[in-house]
């Protein structure tokens, strides 16, 4: 599409999109190799990463091996997993945790100094390296921010907001992006030979999610009006226990405290996972999820229950939990926290290769907005932030090899911030109400079709299409894959089916998908 701009910055080296955990390490792994980081917030403190309670996945204890940690994964990722990527990352964990020693990250010793290791649901042992029991994300983010910006070679630009990628002969050559406001609003173009996304996930596209309101999948969104490809777009994962006390984002009590024997129980008490699975409150998240939806659908209140497990020890040793309940007037050394599932992380997003490459040249994409077949249909814990650490280095490295760096063109402006438009409710509560824990194919069709009112609504505002695009993706994806795996719940088609050849199935541009949709159930799933 062409576009009047007022402004051409050159970038010398790579053009990293997102100022969080994936966007700074892959800056830092590129060193000294130049990078520009468009930042929508302060780096450090930007991104769902800077929000994670729990820690990092790494087979670093006695008797555990990264090849148990791979077996886990692909449990966990119900069939759905990439065994080639699972490998890679499982097997290079410990080198990235090195990584972040070095950086210097303060993660949680033991007594005899080694690393402290937790264990959080579907892992087999302990492997979870933690800060201050619930400070992870926010101590690893903030210290490689300040790593990133002394770092010479890091350029970090705030205040625009990427709209739209410039495309030449089908390569990717750049981003268009806005700055300034009211009146005053200016369109620049930011030109690249090497585009990294790094923008996150699609939290904000919920009514109810754990995740950052600048969490819109507007990186999904603008990969997709280009024409990359979009893989499992319907995986979306719910956690179990974000605090229910009505905020927006709702706090978070991390999967740790249930590692560390906390219960969930009802307004009786009664503690209901014992007759859902096995592993009670251990079991993989989605199955925990579903049970504290159709628990509060019964009508019950539901409650994570840290009494008798952590007391009267919770203010040190979970300090995020414990001001976010006292800030509510409750108390979980003595009383249950209320709790209730919310959108916590997209397991689809840009299909990416081995080395973070997608299907549009010169586009790279790491994080949560890209899909690298790690997490299947259900990610395990702590491999959220593993997989951005593991994927910035191999971008890093394939950047490196694949482009050489340009003299740069003089300093940028440094611009009043540009206020993107937030999620209209309307778009929030559809995906909340129909494309959530449960469903199926009557609630589907009517979140497409609000979907799409809201998007003609939107004359056409770009940072509307990418967010329209990204929840019309999750619906769409849903609406095709037609049986129940991991986080994806059909209650038109419960069942797993073995043989469904939609198992590995990937989706190119919009048109394909959009006008394909079945507009009348199918045959139900074997």
């Amino acid at each position: 599409m062409a576009r009047t701009v007022d402004n051409i910055i050159e970038a010398p080296g790579a053009l990293i999109l997102g100022a969080g955990l994936a966007g700074l390490f892959t800056a830092l792994k590129l060193a000294p190799f130049p990078a520009m980081v468009l930042a929508a917030a302060q780096p450090g403190t930007s991104g769902s990463s800077a929000w994670a309670q729990g820690g990092i996945a790494a087979a670093l204890g006695e008797g555990d091996s990264w090849e148990s940690h791979a077996a886990d994964t692909l449990v966990a990722g119900a069939g759905h997993c990439d065994p080639k990527i699972v490998e890679l990352v499982t097997s290079k964990a410990a080198a990235r945790i090195d990584d972040l020693l070095h950086y210097g990250v303060p993660f949680d010793r033991a007594p005899d100094g080694s690393l402290a290791l937790g264990r959080e649901a579907a892992h087999s042992a302990k492997r979870i390296v933690h800060i201050q029991g619930d400070r992870a994300g926010a101590e690893i983010t903030r210290t490689v921010a300040e790593r990133a910006l002394a770092t010479p070679s890091i350029q970090v630009m705030e205040g625009f907001h990427a709209l739209e990628l410039a495309l030449e002969n089908g390569r990717v050559i750049g981003v268009f992006a806005r700055y300034g406001t009211g009146n005053g609003t200016r369109l620049v173009l930011f030109r690249a030979r090497a585009i990294v996304f790094a923008t996150g996930g699609i939290g904000a596209l919920y009514a109810v999610t754990t995740n950052p309101l600048e969490t819109r999948g507007e990186g999904l969104g603008m990969a997709a009006r280009a024409g990359a490809m979009i893989r499992d777009a319907e995986f979306v994962q719910f956690h179990p226990t974000a605090i229910a006390i009505g905020r927006d984002p709702a706090p978070l009590a991390t999967e740790a405290l249930r590692g560390e024997g906390a219960t969930l129980i009802d307004e009786t008490g009664r503690r209901f996972m014992l007759a859902v699975h096995p592993d009670a409150e251990l079991a993989p998240r989605d199955v925990v999820a579903r049970a504290l939806h159709r628990e509060r659908a019964q009508g019950h209140t539901t409650y994570l229950d840290c009494t008798k497990a952590i007391g009267a020890a919770f203010a040190t040793r979970f300090p995020t939990v414990y001001a976010a309940c006292k800030s509510a007037g409750i108390d979980p050394a003595t009383q249950p926290i209320p709790v209730a599932p919310a959108e916590h992380y997209h397991m689809g997003g840009i299909k990416t290769d081995a080395r973070g490459r997608s299907t549009l040249d010169g586009l790279w994409a790491v994080g949560e907005c890209a899909c690298t077949g790690l997490h299947g249909a259900n990610r395990l814990a702590s491999n959220s932030l593993l997989e951005a650490l593991v994927f910035g280095a191999e971008v890093a490295e394939d950047v490196r090899g694949q482009i050489a760096p340009r003299a740069a063109a003089g300093n940028p402006p440094a611009p009043d911030r540009f206020n993107a438009p937030p999620p209209p409710q309307a778009l929030r509560d559809a995906m909340t109400r129909y494309v959530g824990l449960e469903r199926d194919y009557d609630g589907l069709a009517k979140a497409y079709d609000i979907i799409d009112a809201v998007e003609r609504a939107g004359a056409g505002e770009p940072a509307l299409l990418n967010m329209t695009a990204a929840a019309k993706m999750v619906t769409s994806a849903a609406i095709v894959y037609r049986e129940s795996r991991g986080a994806h719940f059909r209650t038109d088609f419960p069942k797993t089916a073995p043989d469904w050849i939609g198992s590995n199935h990937f989706y190119g541009d919009l048109g394909p998908i959009w006008n394909g949709i079945e507009r009348a159930p199918g045959q139900a799933a074997k």
